[in-house]
């Protein structure tokens, strides 16, 4: 008999809808927490569960609860994973992992000392068309890649940074590339290896409230001697436009894009015909403003699968710290252009 697996959750803002929702088709959420107990007893009352408004006394109280999602901001995801880890609970933690990777490599060590789990979401990665690519690039089916072009095209309007205490705070949110494009970061890092060198031009059209970019442009260097380049803007006028990656290799040309990676646009391969692949789900809808494609039924199903079977994989710590480092070498090497 299979083991049944209690959650908590931690914040109890829009995405812990969507992480309640899976969360309790594969387990049982006993309980959940925010600083705002209104948002914690509303989504306690919706889940017929406990609620606390401090992590302390729900680790406390809640010796069951096998694993805790955080979907709490950005700058609360290290200290938060790392408290739960000590206390010797597997951990489901939303984008970023960290702001930095002197927070993301303590959280690593946290969960080796502990013996548990640090699962990172990046939900990208189950988008079929991603997939599918990430599987002809394993199997060499496209050769040696050339370059590539990654963007990310959305729209964050005033209201976005308004809504919030965080978002738009350079120290609590991180900056657009955490926030809005960490998955399209752990993307080019899962297809194309590491980055060497990066060279990024920022500038703040749009936001004069916020103190980051709104727009980037950053060339790559790969390790492996690819070369790339990611363009991002939340200046997307009205809604979001697209996200897109273009690979240029010796046996072919593929384009996946749509708004949220969903799209197979173009695909001329050496003896592959262009698949039929499956709808994927449709796009995070917060109201005034969408987020990424939501795959959150496939990150429960398999950290599932990984607690119960060391072989099957799913993104840990000690591989999302790549995307980290990946950011921190955008923002390192950045040249302001303006508004910055």
């Amino acid at each position: 008999m299979k083991k049944q697996y209690n959650f908590a959750i931690i914040g109890c803002g829009h995405i812990a809808q969507r992480h309640a929702k899976e969360a309790s088709k594969f387990g049982v959420i006993l309980a959940v927490c925010d600083v705002i107990e209104s948002k914690a007893r509303a989504l306690a009352e919706q889940y017929q569960c406990r609620y606390y408004i401090n992590l302390d006394t729900l680790l406390a109280n809640e010796p069951a609860v096998d694993i805790i999602s955080i979907c709490t901001p950005n700058y609360l995801h290290a200290p938060q994973s790392i408290q739960c880890l000590e206390n010797k609970r597997h951990v489901l933690c939303e984008k970023p992992m960290a702001l930095n990777m002197a927070d993301a490599e303590k959280m690593i060590q946290a969960a080796k000392s502990s013996d548990k789990k640090l699962f990172i979401v990046k939900q990208n990665r189950y988008n079929p068309p991603v997939s599918f690519v990430k599987k002809l690039i394993d199997n060499n089916q496209l050769g040696k890649i050339y370059s590539f072009l990654v963007t990310g095209f959305w729209n964050r309007p005033t209201e976005y940074y308004h809504h919030s205490d965080w978002k738009g705070d350079r120290i609590k949110d991180g900056g657009t590339v955490f926030t809005q494009f960490s998955h399209f970061v752990d993307l080019i890092n899962w297809f194309f290896g590491g980055v060497k060198n990066a060279q990024s031009l920022l500038s703040n059209f749009a936001h004069p409230d916020i103190d980051f970019e709104d727009t980037g442009v950053v060339n790559l260097e790969m390790e492996n001697g690819t070369i790339g380049s990611f363009n991002f803007t939340v200046n997307s006028y009205g809604k979001n436009m697209e996200g897109s990656i273009t690979i240029f290799a010796e046996k072919g040309t593929i384009k996946i894009g749509g708004q949220y990676l969903n799209e197979l646009e173009y695909f001329l391969v050496k003896n592959i015909g262009k698949p039929e692949l499956p709808i994927g789900n449709g796009a995070n809808n917060y109201g005034f403003y969408q987020g990424s494609m939501s795959n959150h039924d496939k990150i429960y199903e398999n950290i599932i699968k990984a607690l119960e079977d060391e072989n099957h994989p799913f993104l840990q710590g000690d591989e999302a710290i790549y995307t980290i480092e990946i950011i921190e070498k955008i923002y390192n090497s950045k040249n302001p252009v303006s508004g910055l």
